[in-house]
């Protein structure tokens, strides 16, 4: 299993002054590796369908990629000699972040989706860099050994796990400081436990009056912490506004704005991280729906739904598993968190599966079988419903041996699989 943990650095003057101008060296370098892909690319791409009779031939070169833009780094440390005080790996992590960025562009990650053009990034926007191997004995009480920055003060606010070894380090510059990233691994821990008890599976309806609802039918409340933080953010806002471009004041008032918005989005995340482990704690299989994010950024309750991120809370507390019509988190403890089909969650009938028409502002749902409670608990029972027929689920209990999970029906079960 793999897991990070973030820690804060209190580095000193001098580390701080290398660490921007390692961050500095590498966005210069970035913005090059990423030129030279597009260059090749530019000159060399032509639909068969579309190519001149009379057109211009490009200098024939090899088309870079990850091993011929690695080779060129002990050249440049030879013209520019300055980057030989960057850690070798570090530099060579660029041309591997290059690759990793090319490549989603031009083919798309393991489902096909490809990502939009990459950006050439300024040096306000390049902020971590990476350490690919570190030794395991790189904690030494409330020291961390980084190559070439020396010794660095880490704030130890958890303890890490035991057993687990450190597989990367990284270095990222906030709004308010320095972070550190490490990544723990340890194969013998399972990411899924293997004592799943088929009763204790909930179904959460995420939404903008509410949280969350599960299936039992408690709510959680939304904390609005942006609506609350508005104020004061507008206040800020203006006084950016009102300085000089380019100046000192300027500057320190951008750096305060961005403070603020670290401090909602910092209490956010630890609302999703209660939120999550009072689930986790509570629940063997977590089954939510699998709402289309990006659309709903961009409607009128856009501002809404980023306050309340109900997609973050599923991204931030789990490891992401892709296939390509499931979606399956598994978190640290063993929790099952299985994507159902929105389509009809909130109109359907949780008691006989009977469509029953509602619009956005009807908060209640009333059937003729009878069955007459809240829509969002109604809603989370139909999403509780289509994951127990859920094949990742059934394939999950066969393999605990529980019997008669192969005989169980699938209840109102629209997933694609």
């Amino acid at each position: 299993m793999r897991t990070a943990y973030q820690y804060k650095l209190r580095p000193t003057k001098q580390q701080v002054a290398s660490i921007d101008r390692w961050l500095s060296m590498l966005c210069a370098q970035y913005n090059y590796f990423l030129a030279d892909r597009f260059n090749w690319h530019e000159q060399n791409r032509c639909s068969i369908n579309a190519c001149p009779l009379v057109c211009h031939l490009p200098e024939l070169r090899d088309n870079p990629d990850y091993y011929s833009q690695k080779k060129t780094l002990p050249i440049l440390k030879k013209t520019h000699p300055h980057y030989g005080d960057i850690h070798s790996q570090v530099l060579q992590d660029v041309v591997k972040r290059v690759k990793v960025t090319f490549d989603r562009f031009l083919s798309g990650d393991s489902n096909g989706r490809r990502s939009g053009r990459p950006r050439f990034k300024s040096r306000d926007r390049y902020r971590t860099f990476t350490y690919p191997q570190m030794k395991d004995d790189c904690i030494q009480g409330s020291l961390i050994n980084l190559p070439k920055l020396g010794n660095i003060k880490v704030i130890l606010h958890r303890p890490m796990p035991n057993g687990f070894k450190i597989k990367t380090v990284s270095v990222t510059k906030k709004a308010d400081g320095y972070y550190v990233t490490l990544s723990l691994e340890d194969p013998t821990v399972p990411s899924v436990k293997h004592d799943i008890n088929p009763d204790s599976i909930t179904g959460i309806d995420l939404g903008l009056k509410e949280f969350l609802t599960t299936s039992d039918g408690e709510p959680v409340a939304i904390p609005q912490h942006y609506r609350k933080s508005q104020k004061r953010l507008r206040v800020i806002q203006k006084r950016v506004s009102r300085r000089k471009k380019d100046s000192n004041r300027r500057r320190k008032a951008v750096k305060q704005l961005g403070k603020q918005h670290k401090k909602v989005a910092d209490k956010r995340k630890d609302f999703h991280f209660k939120t999550a482990k009072q689930l986790l704690s509570k629940y063997d299989v977590v089954a939510h729906e699998d709402l289309n994010v990006k659309g709903l950024s961009k409607s009128r309750l856009a501002k809404s739904v980023h306050d309340a991120g109900g997609h973050p809370l599923l991204v931030n507390s789990s490891h992401q598993s892709r296939s390509r019509s499931v979606r399956l988190w598994r978190i640290n403890a063993g929790l099952l968190v299985i994507a159902v089909n929105a389509s009809g969650t909130s109109q359907d009938c949780s008691s006989c599966a009977v469509k029953v028409p509602k619009k956005l502002h009807e908060r209640w749902h009333s059937c003729q079988c009878g069955c007459s409670l809240d829509r969002d608990h109604n809603a989370a029972i139909n999403i509780k419903n289509r994951a127990l027929g859920h094949r990742v689920l059934k394939a999950q209990l066969m393999s605990d041996g529980i019997p008669g999970v192969a005989e169980k029906p699938t209840l109102y079960c629209t997933q694609s699989v």
